[in-house]
Parts: structure tokens; C-alpha cells; sequence
């Protein structure tokens, strides 16, 4: 198999509290998401979330099925959404290809048989994916950053400029729970997501990118009244409960993809925190 995957169990907001360092990474963070010629994923208890990462040098990367999915294929009961990070590549959906360049998307529904992942001719191939739960098969759509819904918010004084793309929203794409995007960091600005927020309703995921080697994020997360920090490197990805807020500062500007699974497809449905507000 070119799959390899691991299980992250749910934790409670009050045992999280007294965790150390080195607890706090192996629970919320991924760090090996991206290895040559293999397929990594991780199977969250959040909302069974499915966080992966596909990296083909050599030949094309089946997305075969695991264990814990006891299915026959990987989206027997489960949507996929794919944006691809790297040089543009091809992935092919039951036999037909779909080419994306860098920062495009793709939304595969339940019940395709096979996803192949290729590996590109003009660079590194990396794709993201997240895959959910699935209640009904909606069709296989790309979304290209023009088809994306695209809103500036924030400004340079406040350090948080930022191009919000949301790729794989229902006001762009038809899914059962899954939502993806990304956020572009501009230049000067290194803030996320600030005022923070929470939401019961739904879990959600970070992958940072787009960021040099030698650069980190420090990535905020915790009860609004117990946060705590995890320090995140390039290509890693963070799991965020639902009582937990998301945001982050980095030494550098960079972009991040989110994705979100649970009760709901409103992505405004937010429980703000104002910074003056948090501890």
C-alpha cells in the first residue's frame, strides 16, 4: 500500500488544560503530512475528519482504502476535497484527469472508485485533501481561484491583510459537510483569524504553507480563557476541536488552507472573541 494512516482521539477542553509541550503537538499537530511517493493520512474523531497528504515522484498514488474505513473504497461513504500546494498536477477521478495548477481545488463526491494522484512534470507534487462523511453522491467539480468566492479583509496596520479564498463552500460547490479554503497572508502581515473565534457546531483543520524553511508560526488554539500555543512549521497541519479557537502569528507572511466538517454549511456560523477577551 502507498497509504499510510494513524488515528487522533477526541480530547476534552479540561484534560487538555494540563497538557505539556510535547502532549499538546503529538494530540493536535501533524508534522509529517508530505512524504515522497506515499500518501499520509490521518483519521481524526472530530466529526471523522480525514486530514492527508499526497506527495507522487515516481508514478501515480492510488487513495486506497484503510481499516478503520472498513470499505471497500475510500469514498464509499465519504466526499473528498483536494488543493493542490505544489507545481500544477493532474489528479484522475474514475479514469478521467483534472488538471490543477497551484492553488486550485477539486470536490470529489461519495462513491467514486478510484483517485490517482500524479506526480507533475514542472516541479513538486503536493496535494492536500480532506474527506468527510457523506450522505449523498454530488458531483465532481474543480474550482479554479477565479471560480473561488474571494474577500480582502484586514489591513497592514493590523498586521493581518489577507485574501480569504473559499474554494469549497456551498455557495460555490454542492457537499454534504465538507468546507475548504485558503487564506493569503500579504506581505508585512502575519496574523490569522484574529478576533478569534470558536464553533461547537464544527471541527476544523489547518494546513500552513507557503512558508520559508526557516520560518514558523506559533498557532493559538486552546479555550478562549486557557490557550495555549503549538509552534508550526511549513506543510504541517493542525487539528482544531470545536471548543478551541484557531489563529495564529507568523514570522513571515504565508497562506494556510482550512477545512471544516460537522452540523452545518454556514460559514459565518462563529462564536467570536475579542483579543482584549482572551487568556
Amino acid at each position: 500500500m502507498s497509504i499510510s494512516y494513524s488515528t487522533r482521539h477526541a480530547s476534552h477542553p479540561s484534560d487538555s488544560k494540563a497538557y505539556d509541550t510535547a502532549r499538546l503537538r503529538e494530540t493536535y499537530l501533524i508534522e509529517d503530512l508530505f512524504q515522497e511517493n506515499s500518501i499520509q493520512v490521518v483519521y481524526t474523531m472530530y466529526d471523522r475528519l480525514i486530514v492527508g497528504g499526497a506527495q507522487p515522484v515516481e508514478q501515480p498514488l492510488k487513495l486506497e482504502t484503510f481499516p478503520t474505513l472498513r470499505s471497500e473504497n475510500f469514498l464509499d461513504r465519504r466526499e473528498l476535497g483536494i488543493i493542490n500546494i505544489g507545481a500544477e498536477s493532474t489528479v484522475s477521478v474514475d479514469g478521467k484527469e483534472i488538471t490543477l495548477a497551484n492553488k486550485e481545488a477539486l470536490y470529489v463526491g461519495q462513491g467514486v472508485k478510484e483517485v490517482l494522484f500524479h506526480p507533475s512534470a514542472s516541479g513538486k507534487t503536493l496535494f492536500y485533501f480532506n474527506s468527510a462523511p457523506a450522505h449523498k453522491a454530488y458531483p465532481t467539480k474543480k474550482v479554479s481561484l477565479e471560480e473561488a468566492e474571494t474577500v480582502e479583509m484586514g489591513s497592514l496596520e493590523n498586521s493581518n491583510h489577507r485574501l480569504i479564498r473559499k474554494l469549497l463552500i456551498n455557495s460555490v460547490v454542492e457537499t454534504c459537510q465538507l468546507q475548504m479554503g485558503l487564506t493569503e497572508l500579504q506581505k508585512g502581515s502575519v496574523w490569522n483569524t484574529m478576533p478569534a473565534h470558536t464553533h461547537d457546531r464544527r471541527m476544523e483543520a489547518y494546513l500552513y504553507f507557503d512558508l520559508p524553511e526557516d520560518q514558523v508560526v506559533s498557532h493559538f488554539m486552546g479555550e478562549p480563557q486557557e490557550t495555549r500555543h503549538l509552534i508550526v512549521k511549513n506543510n504541517q497541519a493542525v487539528i482544531s476541536p470545536p471548543w478551541s479557537i484557531h489563529s495564529g502569528a507568523g514570522t513571515y507572511n504565508y497562506s494556510f488552507i482550512w477545512g471544516m466538517a460537522g452540523e452545518n454549511l454556514d460559514y459565518n456560523d462563529m462564536d467570536k472573541v475579542q483579543p482584549v477577551d482572551l487568556k
